[in-house]
């Protein structure tokens, strides 16, 4: 049995299927559904441009008001629900085992091993993720940072 805090992977229903991956990159390499949160991620952080390939750019910086428009503005052009994410969300995909940056470079290429914004306000401050050593912090709202926008499935 799975409780809450179980990182496992799903397992498979016979000894012949392949245990369901935790992360599926789409097809053009935009989006990455993670199936053990139900959530699908933009593959690069905000700036960048996604392909099969990987992404291309440089990840833009954001004040918390500018990107919170961005997800707005990304949400309306796509016609789906992209938002910032909630700290528990960001961290969900943190990887402890690597470092600048903590997350796999594989499944979301071009992360910079700095801090990334999420929803989850604290006053003046904005919870934020770092990559770099994947820990959570707080910080003003104002000072620019990443973006990596996330929606329900």
């Amino acid at each position: 049995m799975q409780n809450e805090t179980d990182n496992s992977q799903p397992q498979a229903d016979n000894q012949n299927e392949q245990p369901l991956a935790r992360f599926v990159i789409s097809e053009d390499g935009t989006e990455v559904t993670d199936n053990n949160t139900g959530l699908i991620w933009r593959r690069c952080p905000e700036g960048m441009t996604a392909s099969v390939d990987g992404c291309t750019g440089i990840p833009g910086v954001y004040n918390l008001e500018e990107a919170l428009a961005l997800a707005k503005s990304e949400a309306k052009a796509t016609r789906q629900a992209w938002r910032l994410p909630k700290v528990e969300e960001l961290s969900s995909i943190v990887d402890m085992s690597r470092r600048d940056p903590s997350i796999d470079t594989d499944v979301f290429p071009g992360t910079p091993g700095s801090a990334f914004f999420t929803s989850s306000p604290d006053g003046a401050l904005s919870w934020f993720v770092s990559f770099y050593v994947g820990k959570v912090f707080s910080e003003y709202n104002a000072i620019p940072n990443h973006v990596r926008l996330v929606r329900s499935s």
